[in-house]
């Protein structure tokens, strides 16, 4: 990153993707997010069964899924190892990547549920990014950052040789100026990449986006979404991380103990700081009103506790009024309501209705009350849970309590964060899980 970066002052920068030599089986190369699955170990078995021995990110990340696993410290020499292999830099290895591409790079990534979602990729300024909840920086975070989660992550970034990411920022562009802007100039050429992906979860496709009066035009967009998205005080909220917090939480955090123990070296000039790669982490872009971009809700599910106790003590502290009984389907009808802030609660009684007066993005309102009731009552617990028929299955035991929330207003969400700060942990999803970022381009980091 030594050339002029003429995008600096919208913290982003033209990263030097790598990618596989020509001949490389993509669809074993490229993986889901390491904060997928979770919970089903059987999932990442199947996937090292398709990679097999061919080359893949698979060898260079670390599910969490295993995060609590022994051998901690094996997997993180066994995933350096991979990389110097990848790179040509270990023994007896010619490494699997072509020559690095200086690129901006526009995706299109198809879905198993017939979705199309476009992307671009770019490397990020971590010195614009900030996820403490009173920040004005050009990136924010849109949840809360837990910071315990952030040491052992720096573990395995920290003095590794490459990055490849799953960290989505979404950007505020109702008017299409900038990704689809982008995709509609460069979709004709030939493609930098094209894969299916494994488990079935649709397939991906990446033009490079070299011209520079392509550049340009993705400049004046930027310059027209930061006017939009400046504030009266005169901080600029151009980019919202959607997806990998905790992973561009890291980066910062390892760039910023790097830069630090190195600034004696750079001030006498032995290294530049400036364009250092360390400052940086490979991005995918998504419009927030992206036609492809599902932006649902986390619904909530308390045990322990009944629906009428749990509204009438959310009726008190957020105001409203709690409805009698009604039918489930009239129940969904309400919450989705985009003119009213309602909440749905399902249990073996039936089915209820909170309104309440404030227009707000209800999970900001819901959680903060929601923690207050969990710490008065020992024995009640929490659980977050994705789709409506969950909240009806669950919310049916006996002692169970499913809280429907209101779909997600994509109009109001970067103004509730500039407002309030990010919101509650758990509080929405891009997608379901097979749709998450798939690990695919790499960037030299250490």
């Amino acid at each position: 990153m030594k050339t002029p970066n003429t995008m600096a002052r919208y913290a982003l920068a033209q990263p030097e993707i790598l990618m596989p030599r020509p001949g490389a089986d993509l669809s074993r190369w490229a993986v889901i997010a390491c904060d997928q699955y979770t919970q089903d170990r059987e999932y990442w078995k199947k996937t090292a069964e398709i990679v097999g021995s061919d080359p893949s990110i698979l060898n260079i990340i670390l599910p969490e899924v295993y995060l609590e696993d022994a051998g901690r410290s094996e997997r993180l020499a066994s995933i350096r190892a991979a990389m110097a292999g990848y790179l040509g830099t270990g023994t007896g290895s010619d490494g699997v990547f072509g020559p690095p591409v200086r690129a901006f790079v526009y995706l299109e990534r198809k879905t198993a549920y017939g979705r199309t979602r476009k992307g671009l990729m770019a490397a990020v300024d971590l010195d614009s990014y900030e996820w403490k909840p009173d920040s004005k920086a050009l990136v924010r975070a849109t949840e809360a950052t837990i910071v315990d989660r952030i040491p052992p992550r720096m573990e395995i970034r920290r003095g590794a040789p490459i990055e490849s990411p799953h960290i989505m920022l979404l950007a505020n562009d109702p008017r299409k100026s900038l990704i689809e802007a982008a995709g509609e100039r460069v979709r004709s050429e030939k493609p930098l990449y094209s894969a299916e992906l494994m488990h079935k979860a649709g397939s991906v496709t990446g033009w490079a986006i070299t011209d520079p009066g392509h550049i340009a035009l993705m400049e004046d967009a930027l310059e027209n979404l930061a006017k939009e998205n400046t504030a009266e005080d005169g901080s600029c909220f151009l980019f919202a991380v959607g997806d990998g917090n905790h992973s561009l939480a890291t980066a910062k955090a390892v760039w910023d103990e790097f830069r630090a123990a190195h600034a004696e070296e750079a001030a006498a000039g032995e290294i530049d700081l400036e364009n250092h790669p360390a400052r940086y982490a490979l991005v995918e872009i998504v419009n927030l009103y992206d036609d492809g971009l599902t932006f649902e809700p986390i619904h909530r599910v308390l045990f322990g506790t009944d629906a009428r106790s749990l509204a009438a003590f959310l009726a008190e502290k957020l105001g409203g009024t709690v409805s009698k009984n009604i039918a489930p389907a009239e129940m969904e009808a309400l919450v989705a309501d985009p003119s009213v802030t309602r909440f749905g609660f399902v249990c073996a009684d039936g089915c209820f209705v909170l309104e309440t007066p404030h227009p707000a993005l209800a999970v900001s309102r819901l959680q903060p009350v929601l923690d207050d009731f969990l710490s008065a009552g020992e024995k009640v617990k929490i659980d977050y849970i994705h789709g409506t028929d969950e909240v009806f299955r669950l919310g049916k035991d006996a002692g169970t309590v499913s809280i429907l929330l209101p779909p997600v207003a994509k109009d109001s969400f970067f103004s509730t964060i500039a407002g309030g700060g990010p919101l509650p942990r758990k509080s929405f999803s891009m997608g379901e899980a097979s749709e998450k970022r798939f690990y695919m381009e790499c960037r030299k980091l250490f």
